[in-house]
């Protein structure tokens, strides 16, 4: 019978194929989504059919589905930043009524694990957003963006406007004015890129697609992460797997 692509289980979403592998499957159905402009479909696919692959150690059909979930989520993302509307979100209570397409900046006393939790009610309810968070202004007038996952990915950007540091507050700043939409895509390209600059040299190959998959998951929208992941996994086909577990921060003694 067919299969929900969500969980596999039976459905009557589209013709049977008993010859085919599971990923293909799923591939099948992102890439007719796709070419229907369905992309929330196809992004939702793509992505079950990535982690399927990764844990039957699939490399070649992993870096093949990266590209079709790249531009499945480039094409929701695009769909957000054409409204060319950037939000400043600050509580549960500036999102009054129905989520409308846009683009949306959290900032405290709202964290990262809020802005992936209305990036994933968003995707839920099949409306278009990107979505990132800013942290307190540092003392050098920076701001810290971050992207929430199984991990956290960070990096330090100018504010849209120079800031007056502002202890008293929690965002330790006062800014009020407006997010301009081509800084916010600035800073949604300085995060992925900061994932990609800080993974650690020398890792094993299956290592480094996993540190990537963990990277993408914080940073969904970011397109070279996609390409990174792509080459990762292209580089792994073939090799043994490693011995032992993944390192971790966690084994410096010397590390918070």
């Amino acid at each position: 019978m067919p299969t929900d692509p969500n969980t596999d289980e039976p459905s009557l979403a589209s013709p049977p194929d008993a010859g085919a592998h599971p990923v293909d499957r799923l591939m099948d159905r992102a890439s007719h989504a796709l070419a229907e402009t369905r992309y929330f479909d196809a992004a939702n696919h793509a992505a079950h059919a990535l982690n399927r692959a990764r844990r039957e150690n699939d490399f070649e059909r992993m870096a093949r589905i990266c590209l079709p979930l790249q531009e499945a989520r480039r094409q929701i993302r695009q769909l957000a930043t054409d409204t060319g509307i950037v939000r400043l979100i600050a509580h549960p209570d500036d999102i009054r009524g129905s989520l409308e397409p846009a683009c949306y900046l959290i900032q405290p006393p709202m964290i990262g694990a809020d802005a992936r939790v209305l990036r994933e009610t968003a995707f839920k309810r099949r409306v278009p957003v990107s979505v990132l968070a800013r942290e307190p202004l540092t003392r050098k007038g920076l701001w810290p963006i971050v992207g929430v996952g199984e991990i956290s990915v960070r990096v330090q950007i100018d504010p849209p406007v120079p800031l007056d540091r502002v202890d008293d507050h929690i965002t330790k700043d006062r800014f009020e004015g407006d997010i301009p939409l081509a800084w916010f895509e600035a800073a949604g390209e300085a995060l992925g890129d900061s994932a990609i600059d800080k993974l650690a040299p020398g890792l094993h190959p299956h290592w480094r697609v996993d540190e990537l998959m963990e990277a993408l998951e914080a940073v969904p929208e970011h397109e070279k992460l996609h390409q990174a992941l792509a080459k990762a996994c292209r580089e792994a086909v073939g090799v043994e797997p490693p011995r032992g577990r993944r390192p971790s921060a966690l084994d410096n003694p010397f590390s918070f």
